[in-house]
């Protein structure tokens, strides 16, 4: 995991981590969110999601950033949290993230294994389904 310091925002779902913003979507996604998502990657949104407990992150240097914050924050466990991302130039949800490789049965940074991916796919594609409209 990545070490870093954290700071507390007013904002219980928005997290400040290493200067870069992690907003974990506890209701419904709003604009506010997106553009803290996008403060360091205006191209990209990173999404981290805990498959099991529905839960989905966005925004952070890294997927390990949302990953650490899942799991210390919202008592995730690490075998259920998947990242990828949301490619903004081509509109598309993609599965490749450095903490996809330390899932059993997955030595990839794609989601390989087809249940996660359809899991991580779907809960995504639900919870960030206003994304488009708010870039």
């Amino acid at each position: 995991m990545v070490e870093g310091i954290r700071f507390s925002l007013d904002v219980s779902h928005i997290h400040l981590y290493n200067t870069f913003m992690v907003v974990v979507i506890t209701n419904t996604l709003d604009k506010k969110d997106v553009e803290k998502a996008r403060e360091d990657y205006r191209t990209y949104i990173k999404v981290t999601a805990d498959i099991k407990k529905k839960i989905v992150a966005i925004g952070g240097e890294y997927h390990a950033d949302a990953d650490e914050i899942l799991v210390g924050e919202y008592e995730c466990e690490s075998r259920d949290i998947w990242g990828g991302g949301y490619n903004i130039e081509n509109n598309q949800f993609e599965t490749n993230a450095l903490i996809n490789i330390r899932q059993p049965n997955n030595p990839s940074m794609e989601i390989i294994d087809p249940e996660a991916r359809k899991k991580f796919i779907e809960l995504v594609q639900e919870v960030l389904v206003d994304l488009p409209e708010y870039l």
